[in-house]
């Protein structure tokens, strides 16, 4: 059995019930699974391999996107530490709202997309920026990726104007403020999974090494250094949480405050004892590529994970041949099929080689999923006075199944994504929660985990073959 079934059956049951209590998860369109596949196979495959193509042309009905725009807006942190990921969401939205636009836009109006800086990614200059969109530009709707560290304080602004919000703020949180304030936050999507199933993942994927041979614990020693941030501390809570059912001691467990600018102190404990893995939950690519480079000075016998940073093409170009054995995992990325691929290509084609497609898949699906349940609804509602119309939209986006370039977007209870393999064993109803890992800083990273989406083996850390 693989590391992703290990899952206890009863919490996918309780999970299960309470998205059918919240409002469903069925396709209105298609309310069986058998109805659901045989739509997706009938679908052509558009000029990025995303599944939603004909499907939105169909609904369009041959219409041409030449009616009064539709304003959508985006809140992207472009001068903060988040930079290089802002700059990927947005190649990510110009591409699916061109693709959408040649395809009739939504029933014949054009999407045009306004973008507003997050900076530091704030309480404040978040919700500045949704205030912005909203009263300046009269959004109908905001997507964008994350802007975790502002931990909801935008909800309450968007759920006032009542318009759709779809972002990838990874947070569990997230899940329990809608589900708990259902009537409020009705129009808030959160379109991958939450953070917190990073550290199960990270403690079943060791588990797997281990039962394949490819791995051997020299002991049973964590070092996590968590990081200071809500998202940072959730997955530290999941990778606690899991640990000692596989016979794991959390030797360190430390919070260290970001930005972490030396990482020296923590790794003078870190070998002192000699864990078998280090692990962190930071998130933050600049704190994270100095402790790959300071591990790497004086490595000893221990496996690195880092979170989410290393699928930057940014973070490889610093740490380069010190990253080769780091491993990391992430709840949305784009995939390396043969949808993922053709998307990847044209990212890099346009913008350029040291681009992230891995981010910019992330917003590009977001788009045609809303596109798409727009379009069903008839359309989509200025701020304030149209909260009746993007009630409609909001009804169909909660009961979509979409296949895009990261996987299948469904949302379960609390309006976020259902993770695969965590929360299902089936690959076409979840996101994947990919494992990837450095072993060539050269090229992309390589995807490990979970099967069908692997597309290599894992590789022996080169200093532990030393």
């Amino acid at each position: 059995m693989e590391w992703f079934h290990k899952r206890k059956q009863t919490k996918k049951q309780k999970f299960d019930e309470e998205m059918k209590a919240s409002g469903g998860i069925v396709d209105p369109l298609n309310p069986t699974r058998r109805g659901f596949m045989s739509t997706a196979a009938s679908v052509a495959v558009g000029a990025a391999g995303v599944t939603g193509a004909s499907t939105l042309a169909a609904l369009n009905n041959g219409a041409k996107a030449d009616g009064e725009p539709i304003p959508v807006g985006a809140m992207l942190p472009y001068t903060g530490w988040g930079a290089d990921d802002a700059r990927n969401f947005e190649a990510g939205l110009t591409m699916a709202a061109e693709e959408i636009n040649a395809m009739g836009g939504v029933l014949g109006r054009p999407i045009e997309f306004h973008y507003e800086d997050t900076k530091e990614i704030t309480a404040e200059t978040v919700t500045s920026a949704a205030r912005r969109l909203i009263d300046r530009v009269e959004v109908h709707a905001i997507i964008n990726g994350y802007n975790s560290p502002s931990v909801r304080a935008e909800y309450d602004t968007i759920a006032d104007a009542g318009i759709p919000y779809i972002h990838d703020n990874t947070q569990y949180g997230h899940q329990f403020a809608v589900k708990d304030n259902m009537d409020r936050y009705y129009c808030i999507f959160q379109d991958d999974p939450s953070e917190y199933y990073y550290g199960p993942g990270l403690i079943y994927f060791l588990d797997e090494l281990e039962r394949t041979g490819k791995w051997t614990r020299p002991n049973n020693r964590i070092a996590l250094l968590s990081g200071s941030i809500d998202y940072a501390i959730t997955i530290a809570k999941g990778i606690r949480d899991t640990a000692a059912q596989f016979g794991w001691e959390l030797a360190i467990d430390d919070v260290v405050t970001q930005p972490v600018d030396d990482w020296g102190p923590a790794l003078v404990r870190v070998r002192d004892i000699e864990p078998a893995i280090v692990a962190t939950t930071h998130g933050v690519p600049s704190d994270q590529t100095g402790l790959v480079t300071g591990f790497a000075e004086n490595p000893i016998n221990s496996l690195v994970y880092v979170q989410y940073a290393l699928q930057l093409r940014g973070f490889l170009d610093i740490v380069k041949e010190t990253g080769h054995g780091v491993f990391c995992s992430t709840t949305i990325g784009t995939l390396q099929d043969e949808i993922g691929l053709a998307f990847s290509k044209i990212v890099r084609d346009r913008w350029g080689a040291d681009m992230t497609p891995m981010v910019a898949g992330q917003v590009y699906d977001s788009v045609y999923l809303w596109a798409i349940a727009a379009a069903r609804a008839g359309g989509t509602g200025v701020p304030y006075d149209g909260i009746e119309q993007n009630r409609k939209v909001c009804d169909f986006l909660r009961g979509s199944i979409y296949r895009g370039v990261v996987g299948t977007i469904k949302f379960m209870w609390g309006q976020a994504a259902q993770p695969y393999p965590a929360e299902t064993n089936d690959p076409s109803l979840g996101m994947p929660t990919i494992i990837m890992q450095c072993q060539d800083w050269t090229k992309d990273v390589t995807h490990i985990a979970p099967h069908p989406y692997a597309n290599g083996e894992w590789m022996t850390p080169p200093w532990l073959s030393s």
